[in-house]
């Protein structure tokens, strides 16, 4: 049975259009897959707390060492760790916030990214442990970003797909919303031309 893993996290609930994308994505995707089961991480309905010390000394703690602290922050990191590696397939929907992620993405990052657990290190450079995977990034943005002067200043993707290759994806499709800030007609444009891409993207996994 195929699992979907579905990321949400823009501030603007409802009138999100990154989580209305990439919605129409997941419904797509599970049409395709009867049985596929979806887990939903709303990171913006239910923010992680940020990374702090208790997490970062319990990585470094033997586990009967551990304050109950220590131990609560890193369960959380086990939880995500283990719905990461259960999905077949990755959807994140984020929003561009001051060029790049919202923090509440960020923060659900910081948890996954722990060293011997989704990457590794040797001689030879770190490796990815997260295989087998493909993930969809759909990213809503006021601005143009995929191209033009703005490119420059697109903190957003190149981010994300850093991230997820340095865990081991590498699998990775983006879906852009751009130029939404430009007006009721250019967004709903930008929507449109969005979606279209999700039935070609689908059509063509199928």
């Amino acid at each position: 049975m195929s699992r979907i893993l579905f990321v949400t996290s823009s501030p603007r609930g409802a009138a999100s259009l990154s989580t209305k994308v990439a919605t129409a994505l997941v419904d797509r995707l599970q049409a395709q897959s009867p049985g596929a089961s979806v887990v939903h991480r709303d990171l913006a309905a239910q923010p992680l707390p940020h990374i702090g010390e208790d997490f970062l000394a319990a990585q470094a703690q033997p586990a009967e060492a551990r304050s109950p602290a220590q131990q609560a922050a890193l369960a959380l990191s086990d939880t995500l760790v283990q719905e990461l590696f259960a999905a077949d397939t990755i959807v994140i929907a984020s929003a561009m916030i001051n060029f790049g992620l919202a923090s509440t993405l960020k923060s659900w990052f910081d948890y996954l990214l722990r060293a011997g657990v989704t990457f590794r290190y040797d001689e030879t450079g770190v490796h990815g442990l997260v295989n087998g995977k493909t993930a969809y990034l759909v990213e809503a943005r006021g601005g143009v970003y995929s191209d033009g002067p703005a490119k420059a200043f697109d903190f957003q993707e190149p981010y994300l797909r850093h991230l997820l290759g340095f865990m081991g994806v590498t699998d990775i499709e983006s879906i852009a919303v751009e130029g939404v800030a430009y007006g009721p007609d250019v967004a709903e444009k930008a929507v449109a031309g969005a979606l279209d891409k999700v039935s070609t993207i689908t059509a063509r996994a199928a």
